[in-house]
């Protein structure tokens, strides 16, 4: 039997990434923008995931996608992963620190980035020091990422974000200090009674600042997933 997780166009093999496939990284793969044309590059693909899943979404003839990391364990994954998918010549790893590879790209340049960043600032860490590394932010800070954000994104880009619901309000918060806005926002429940425990992101350059277009998904009612979460997933899991 296959290691890792089968969808219903690829199959991701997570072993050796320091985070396993989660339905963090599916939403934000169907719920993200679709680049129309142009370059979308995946920050800290892990596995793959985000890459992948926005390459069965679009026409990856017109947009070349370029995923970035830093572990060696998870670029070799992904490199396997994209090699033995639909899209194999469309998609490209690069086995990288972000601060070190936007030095090699000109400045404005790419339509969308995608990512599923490191979200605790604090607390204990992983013993696991791969899954440490992919969870906390002690080598992608939240400043750190919006700086290459900034650095690389289109004047008319988009970048697509998932984080908990306290690191995705600090997020936005300090995005504004880098010109950029939320214009999308989805707020992501367990279910109708429980908080938020996620959030959805969509930033932009804030030269053209409009108002936040704001939404909300629950992922499972009466003991079932929502309908929401399967018209926005059904692309991909199998059992949907």
């Amino acid at each position: 039997m296959a290691k890792g997780f089968t969808f219903k166009q690829f199959h991701v093999d997570d072993g050796g990434c320091g985070m396993a496939v989660s339905t963090d990284g599916v939403l934000l793969g169907a719920w993200a923008t679709l680049p129309k044309h142009g370059k979308l590059i995946d920050i800290g693909t892990g596995s793959g995931l985000l890459a992948l899943m926005m390459a069965q979404r679009i026409a990856p003839a017109l947009c070349s996608i370029t995923a970035i990391e830093l572990d060696n364990s998870a670029a070799d994954a992904a490199t396997k992963n994209f090699s033995n998918s639909p899209w194999s010549s469309s998609l490209h790893c690069v086995k990288q620190d972000i601060q070190r590879w936007i030095h090699t790209q000109p400045k404005n340049n790419i339509e969308n980035i995608i990512c599923n960043p490191p979200y605790f600032n604090f607390g204990l860490q992983a013993d696991n020091q791969t899954r440490a590394t992919a969870r906390h932010t002690d080598t992608l800070t939240h400043d750190v990422l919006l700086q290459s954000i900034t650095y690389l994104l289109a004047p008319k880009g988009i970048v697509s974000l998932i984080l908990p619901e306290y690191e995705g309000r600090k997020i936005i918060q300090a995005a504004e200090k880098y010109g950029l806005h939320c214009q999308r926002l989805c707020e992501v429940k367990s279910t109708e009674r429980k908080p938020v425990s996620r959030l959805l992101i969509e930033l932009t350059p804030s030269t053209v600042k409009l108002d936040t277009q704001k939404e909300t998904l629950c992922i499972h009612n009466s003991g079932q997933y929502s309908a929401q979460f399967v018209s926005l997933t059904r692309d991909f899991y199998l059992k949907l």
